[in-house]
């Protein structure tokens, strides 16, 4: 997990629901509200890393903010929090995870916890992928004794062991994750039936 304080936006039009969500999560996590959909467009920018997301807004629907935090292209992650229980609209809907009120502690910490994990785990496969692009075309470019003799080729090898080793051990901990683990089990499942 990365040593920063993830950003959260909490968007909900009942100051209560917002008070006990900030409660829950200030200390642990820089936190923010906006009061309607507006008040929400208005605080979101590139610094907010989770957007915690009523879909039923005072002003206008929760879908239609996330459709325009989507058109942003604002690198969050967004859940949607909503005493509406899920049909099939869902599978169009551009969000990250979806939570049924009433939510406990325990739920919204635990889907943050998860939400932040997963882009820890995002962070470390791109760096990955980088790093082995670079060593591949070192691979293709130069010869067998250059490489040997090269401090810097030695270090982009010690660099890829050591963040094969984080996105193993990120990996470790996403499974030990119920719902992560239950996730990865219907994709697996539902490759095979294709």
């Amino acid at each position: 997990m990365t040593t920063e304080t993830s950003s959260i936006l909490i968007v909900n039009d009942e100051p209560d629901l917002a008070t006990l969500y900030t409660a829950w999560l200030d200390g642990e996590y820089d936190v923010e509200t906006a009061i309607d959909g507006a008040d929400a467009l208005e605080t979101i920018d590139d610094t907010i890393d989770i957007v915690l997301l009523d879909r039923q807004l005072s002003d206008r629907s929760g879908e239609a903010v996330l459709e325009t935090i989507r058109e942003r292209s604002l690198d969050c992650q967004i859940t949607i929090i909503t005493a509406i229980e899920p049909d099939f609209d869902i599978v169009e809907l551009g969000f990250d995870d979806y939570l049924v009120k009433p939510v406990s502690q325990g739920e919204l910490t635990g889907v943050i916890e998860q939400l932040c994990l997963r882009a820890t785990y995002d962070e470390q496969l791109q760096e990955l992928f980088m790093l082995a692009s670079r060593k591949a075309l070192l691979n293709e470019r130069t010869t067998e004794p250059e490489r040997q003799s090269s401090h810097e080729y030695a270090e982009l090898t010690d660099r890829m062991a050591v963040l094969r080793a984080r996105v193993h051990e990120t990996v470790t901990e996403l499974l030990d994750q119920d719902g992560f683990r239950q996730v990865c089990q219907d994709i697996a499942r539902d490759s095979l039936e294709e």
